[in-house]
């Protein structure tokens, strides 16, 4: 929920961080000064003071690191170990960038008392927020005059499905008082714990008796006539109106409004990970990547004279996947089956009673004696960190699919494909190919909707484990 009015809630945040920063660090220098650790034990005071251009480097590397991992964007941080995950992962960044500084300005800071501040701070920060959820979830949702009261035209599917998103964002100024509706059936019905209190006509009566600060008009497409009655009944009151398209369920995962030109324009197949959080993605992607193909080159040696005494045919195997955004691009995997096993496909293929797709079973025949080793321990994917310097894909994220299975999909999980693809995943960590597709779409958009680099990062630090236990792999 994007606006141009900044949340009173990230402004107070941004604030108390700001303020927060100069504390942990003076408590982390009164620590270095009175516990007894490290070689020199506690150090004087007159050693661990430090000077005030310290204070400011530390406030302006938390704040920059805060607001690029978008801590303070309600969108991100909407669950507690979404907000948690990206405090951490910014402190890390923080520390880094004031350790830089440091290096090349003010040399005579205690590396103990360095560590103090991480650990401090990150524990304030944390602590802070913790308590602010508490106080929201207990008080905050009743306590009058301070948040924004919206009304809601429509008690439909997109009117009740508005009600809940702003239900989410609560704590960031937002409060529900309630529905208007045309169809009779609804009147004085609950839909989300809120009542439908009369009709769209009603709407000036309700706005003064409720209070209410905005009008959001959440009504299908065919009833959009109706907004030229509103605008009229709501002319004479000071109410903010806005309104919500009816073509948010023909997006991937989000719809982006821009204005070009003074006309508004409605994004449905945007990218989800855009700006600075893609490139820094891509980055880690091509540093990461260059790294793991130089540490496993000897593995994929030998994986590639073992494919070719096993059994006739090419090392690499090259198969058509769709991309990020439905794009087609040939994947790199090791050749783990006979040659011409594509043709016998059908033949191997099952569907489910609900018309899901199963196409590996782990007694395929057309698997080489090589191939089961392979992929039990996912070596056969090794190649595909061609395909992550190339740019095709990236190190996690849903993994690529074949287009004729994608052709079988439902319009939801072709959500999937609004992140880069991945060598591996939510899924991967999560149950593997014992999963049918249909499951392994839930957590495909697990991922997609709660994406962020911290995130790649525990994937990734998880993958090993799961390799190592082969479970699932065939």
């Amino acid at each position: 929920m994007r606006s141009s009015r900044v949340s009173p809630l990230s402004v107070q945040l941004f604030l108390t961080d700001l303020l927060i920063t100069p504390i942990g660090l003076y408590i982390a220098t009164y620590l270095r000064s009175v516990l007894p650790f490290g070689r020199s034990g506690a150090l004087p005071t007159e050693v661990t003071t430090l000077p005030w251009p310290v204070y400011l480097v530390a406030i302006l590397s938390w704040s920059v690191a805060l607001v690029l991992n978008d801590v303070y964007n309600p969108e991100r941080v909407l669950r507690w170990f979404n907000e948690a995950g990206r405090v951490i992962w910014s402190s890390i960044v923080a520390t880094i960038l004031m350790a830089g500084f440091i290096y090349l300005t003010y040399r005579e800071i205690s590396r103990l008392q360095f560590i103090y501040f991480f650990i401090v701070n990150l524990g304030l920060l944390l602590l802070y927020r913790a308590i602010l959820r508490i106080y929201y979830r207990l008080v905050g949702r009743t306590r009058p005059g301070v948040r924004n009261r919206i009304l809601i035209l429509g008690a439909g599917e997109l009117g009740q499905r508005v009600a809940q998103v702003i239900e989410d964002h609560s704590r960031w100024g937002y409060n529900l008082v309630g529905f208007l509706d045309d169809d009779p059936e609804k009147l004085g019905q609950q839909f989300q714990g809120l009542q439908v209190l009369g009709n769209i006509l009603d709407v000036q009566q309700v706005v003064s008796d409720k209070k209410v600060d905005e009008v959001w008009v959440a009504l299908p497409i065919w009833a959009l006539d109706r907004i030229n009655l509103v605008m009229t009944e709501l002319e004479r009151l000071p109410v903010r109106i806005k309104i919500i398209p009816d073509y948010f369920s023909m997006a991937l995962v989000r719809a982006n409004a821009e204005v070009l030109g003074g006309i508004p324009i409605i994004g449905l197949r945007d990218p989800v990970i855009v700006g600075p959080v893609r490139w820094l993605k891509r980055a880690f992607d091509v540093i990461v990547g260059s790294i793991l193909l130089l540490l496993s080159s000897p593995v994929m040696l030998a994986a590639a004279i073992l494919i070719r005494m096993d059994s006739p045919g090419n090392v690499l195997f090259k198969q058509k996947r769709v991309g990020e955004n439905g794009r087609i691009f040939e994947m790199l995997k090791f050749r783990t089956m006979k040659v011409g096993a594509e043709e016998e496909l059908e033949q191997i293929a099952e569907i489910t009673d609900d018309g899901a797709v199963i196409h590996k079973r782990p007694d395929d025949p057309r698997v080489t004696r090589v191939g089961k080793f392979l992929r039990r321990y996912s070596l056969d994917e090794l190649p595909q960190l061609f395909n992550v310097l190339k740019g095709d894909m990236s190190l996690v994220g849903p993994r690529p699919e074949m287009p004729w299975l994608v052709d079988r999909y439902d319009s939801w999980q072709r959500k999937r494909f609004a992140v880069p693809q991945g060598i591996t995943g939510w899924w991967q960590i999560n149950g593997r190919s014992d999963k049918p597709m249909h499951l392994n779409t839930d957590d495909d958009l697990y991922y997609v909707y709660n994406y962020s680099l911290w995130l790649d990062i525990q994937i990734l630090l998880r993958t090993p484990w799961v390799v190592i236990r082969g479970k699932g792999a065939f």
